[in-house]
């Protein structure tokens, strides 16, 4: 929205709003805006959300045994602490005209909806359990399903439909309309990939942001003409404004983590873990890194393999390959701390990040 001051004729002639006009400037500025309205909502948000639920989440039974001791009484839903920051931020420095911008918001805003009625279910009905696991991915299918095929609108013909392969020049594989399979599976898959991390204190956000702030780098190479040449990777018009929405998660992010060091003081529940992992996945479709999230997002994949090997393994076997799945939990059992693993985790996430990053030069 402010972006459209720099448009003006009589404010662009002064200075600091041309500024508006730059893409680093508004990033930047979205960090710290949705920073800001995080630090202004979010205390009365937990004390609303605090009074509303009372005995706040009901935790897992099956879950680690600590838990029951150390979480009872923690709200969830915190993930509004991230979405209202983060979606408000984005309105007011993003370009408005650009598709992919709504996109995402639409991503963002249908997984965070489905999210806050699965976390509501939990608190309403006093369950560890929410909606049906069929009924969850139904949604979220379908959802992405949606998101993919409009973003193949939006793409110029040549790529729409295609498929990035890293480490080789321009490498695209002409997938049609079964790429919207492909790019289905990358947002659903990444949207629980993110809500299966979200189990210990900080766990999940810290390598959320990590990865939103990697693709800020590769969003605003992929939509630069000139940097996407040097690069040789698709160059995609118009994705670089996708830099201020991840941004601004960045910083909403930031503002939320704030509140959820240990001990939280909030869940971010699937209201806050579903929109991330999606926004991230679709975020990589739109820059043709569908490939490149799952070594950047690396932490996500492994603790999604873990619990499906744990699943196949005792179903086959009646065996688990771990102690408790996802695997953090497999860490907590061997008696790591709680700090212990996340801030190894965040370390994790931090280097498969700058191997991610690598891939944009390794051609």
């Amino acid at each position: 929205m402010l972006y459209y001051l720099s448009l003006l004729t009589h404010l662009d002639q002064l200075a600091f709003f041309r500024l508006f006009k730059y893409l680093t400037f508004r990033s930047g500025a979205a960090v710290m805006t949705s920073l800001l309205i995080a630090f202004l909502i979010n205390p009365a948000l937990i004390a609303w959300l605090k009074l509303r639920q009372g005995k706040g989440q009901p935790i897992r039974a099956d879950g680690p045994a600590r838990h029951i001791v150390e979480k009872a009484g923690t709200p969830t839903m915190g993930g509004l602490l991230i979405l209202i920051p983060w979606v408000g931020s984005t309105l007011l420095w993003a370009s408005l005209s650009n598709r992919y911008v709504w996109i995402l918001l639409l991503v963002t805003g249908a997984f965070g909806l489905l999210g806050f009625l699965d976390d509501y279910y939990k608190v309403t009905k006093r369950t560890a359990d929410g909606l049906s696991g069929r009924t969850r991915l139904l949604i979220e299918f379908a959802a992405a399903f949606v998101a993919t095929w409009l973003i193949m609108q939006v793409e110029i013909p040549s790529l729409s439909g295609m498929l990035a392969v890293p480490f080789i020049k321009t490498a695209l594989l002409p997938l049609g309309l079964f790429f919207i399979l492909v790019g289905g599976f990358v947002v659903t898959g990444a949207a629980n990939a993110v809500n299966f991390t979200d189990g210990l204190d900080g766990l999940a956000i810290v390598p959320v942001m990590i990865a939103a702030a990697t693709f800020t780098l590769i969003v605003y190479l992929v939509g630069n003409e000139k940097f996407s040449a040097y690069l040789q990777i698709p160059y995609v018009d118009g994705a670089g404004e996708l830099a201020v929405f991840l941004a601004a998660l960045v910083g909403a992010g930031l503002g939320f983590l704030w509140y959820n060091a240990p001990p939280a003081a909030i869940f971010m529940g699937d209201t806050g873990s579903l929109p991330l992992g999606g926004a991230l996945g679709a975020v990589a479709v739109v820059a043709k890194h569908e490939i490149v999230l799952a070594i950047v997002g690396g932490l996500f994949v492994l603790e999604t393999v873990s619990v499906i090997v744990q699943v196949v393994s005792f179903k086959l076997t009646g065996k688990r390959v771990f102690r408790m799945a996802p695997i953090h939990h497999h860490y907590e059992q061997l008696g790591w701390t709680e700090p212990t693993i996340v801030i190894r985790f965040w370390i994790v996430a931090v280097v498969l990040a700058l191997a991610g990053l690598a891939t944009l030069k390794l051609r």
